[in-house]
């Protein structure tokens, strides 16, 4: 292409940008629902500094690479492009507050937070849902924006559900999805996995079920609390599952998948006890629709990809959502 040609090109994307709304167009970007991250460094003599952001990606496996993206405007531009390291820390569903926190002028927005250095001399927060600590692998002019592509050096997750964004307020899968409930009569139940194994529970007729407990005034909300109380204290809902009803019965099941951190998924609590879906006969599950259930999840917790089924105890359709 030639320079003039190039100049050209340059010229009319420059005259179509400036016919845009970018108020409008912010708004249309914020109908894509995200994280919520605090992004990390510490400066050459050592002090931390944060900003939130839900511009966060997954770039690549091999090698690991992530991206976050950073207004040039922004006081924190200077040190997180240069400084050559950077922390991502993935919120959890109850740090909203941590989020506000970091998001507002503040000479100092560590100072009521637990954290600690990484070996990568970047902070990471406590009680996140996730953290990657990064090594600066390029920065990337992006318009009024750059991109800083992390090389991921280590990383963990807990388990916590996460907080989301979603145009211009914050959610919790947990709870957005809790508003399918219908009707008076309501039974949650918890999909609580640790590697190929799903804790269960023996019911009344000495079958397999999950943790399940019918909604009272209090709402979905105190029932799966009871539930992770008796059952995985650390345990938090992630998103909802299934939801059906059940035709002969006249209840509405709702069932959540949920998850908890590695090293304390292991201790059962109560009478449940984590089973292999391979090594249970569907015949000694509760009833047929919990052994279609299982078996769904089963194939797509190979796959980390899920689906949310909607209809009733025996027919419905499965909606494909993003793992």
């Amino acid at each position: 292409m030639s320079q003039q040609t190039s100049q050209q090109v340059c010229q009319v994307v420059s005259e179509e940008a400036a016919r845009l709304n970018t108020r409008e167009l912010r708004d249309a970007f914020g109908a894509f629902m995200t994280g919520v991250t605090i992004v990390t460094t510490a400066s050459d003599n050592g002090k931390p500094l944060g900003f939130t952001a839900n511009s966060f990606s997954s770039v690549s496996l091999d090698p690991a690479l992530l991206l976050v993206s950073i207004a040039k405007t922004s006081s924190n531009y200077q040190t997180f492009s240069t400084t050559g390291h950077f922390a991502i820390n993935i919120l959890a569903e109850g740090q909203k507050e941590l989020s506000n926190t970091f998001a507002r002028p503040s000479d100092d927005r560590f100072a009521n937070v637990a954290w600690h250095l990484s070996q990568n001399r970047n902070p990471l927060i406590d009680d996140v849902s996730a953290w990657f600590d990064c090594t600066t692998h390029a920065v990337i002019d992006a318009g009024d924006h750059a991109l800083i592509v992390g090389k991921v050096e280590a990383f963990h997750s807990a388990g916590y559900a996460g907080l989301g964004y979603y145009r211009g307020g914050y959610f919790t899968p947990a709870r957005v999805s809790a508003e399918v409930i219908a009707g008076p009569k309501v039974i949650v139940s918890a999909i609580i996995a640790r590697d190929d194994k799903v804790l269960l529970v023996k019911t009344a007729d000495d079958k397999w079920g999950l943790p399940s407990k019918e909604i009272g005034k209090e709402g979905a909300d105190k029932a799966l609390a009871e539930i992770f109380e008796k059952y995985q204290p650390d345990a938090s809902a992630s998103f909802i599952y299934s939801a059906y009803n059940n035709t002969e019965t006249q209840y509405q099941y709702i069932s959540f998948l949920c998850s908890a951190p590695d090293e304390l998924a292991a201790s059962g609590h109560a009478s449940g006890k984590f089973i292999s879906l391979d090594d249970i006969d569907t015949q000694a599950l509760q009833d047929s629709a919990l052994a279609s259930m299982l078996h769904r999840y089963r194939k797509e917790s190979q796959l980390k990809s899920y689906g949310l089924y909607f209809g009733d105890h025996s027919n419905g359709t499965v909606r494909p959502l993003h793992s």
